[in-house]
C-alpha cells in the first residue's frame, strides 16, 4: 500500500469511522463519494461498532509479500452492529474454530511493517468473541 493511500486511511484504520449518509441513514467503511442506495453525496463521519458477525471467510496459505510471514491466517468479512460491512483479518483463533454466523469483536493492532526502515502500519483486526 503507498503511504499516501495509508495517510487517507488514516480515520477509519485508527478510528474505524465510517461515513454515515444523511440522507437514507446507510453506513460505508471506507467512506464513500455516493450512497450506492439513494444516490446522495452528503455524509457525516461518525465511529462505527466495533464488534459485528462473521458473513464470510477463507484462509490465506500463500501471503501476498509483507504477509508472507503470517501465513496462514484468516480473513473474514464482518458486518458491524451498525451496518457497515469491513474485511478483515481474523487474528487469535484455531481455523476449525470459524464459522459464519460467529460474533467477533474489532480490536486495533499492528498489520505489518514496511521497507527496510520497519514502518510499522497499524489497523483493525477481528477477534472472535
Amino acid at each position: 500500500m503507498s503511504t499516501a493511500r495509508y495517510w487517507r486511511e488514516i480515520p477509519q484504520r485508527y478510528r474505524l469511522e465510517s461515513g454515515k449518509c444523511k440522507k437514507c441513514g446507510k453506513s460505508f467503511i471506507p467512506p464513500r463519494m455516493v450512497c450506492d442506495a439513494c444516490g446522495s453525496r452528503e455524509f457525516d463521519q461518525v465511529r462505527a461498532s466495533d464488534e459485528g458477525t462473521l458473513v464470510s471467510y477463507t484462509v490465506i496459505r500463500v501471503a501476498p509479500g509483507e504477509f508472507s510471514d503470517e501465513a496462514p491466517y484468516a480473513v473474514g468479512i464482518i458486518q458491524l452492529k451498525d451496518g457497515p460491512r469491513l474485511t478483515a483479518q481474523i487474528a487469535d483463533c484455531d481455523f476449525d474454530e470459524l464459522e459464519i454466523g460467529k460474533k467477533v469483536r474489532i480490536e486495533f493492532r499492528k498489520i505489518y511493517e514496511q521497507g527496510q526502515a520497519g514502518v510499522i502500519c497499524y489497523g483493525y483486526k477481528g477477534v472472535l468473541v
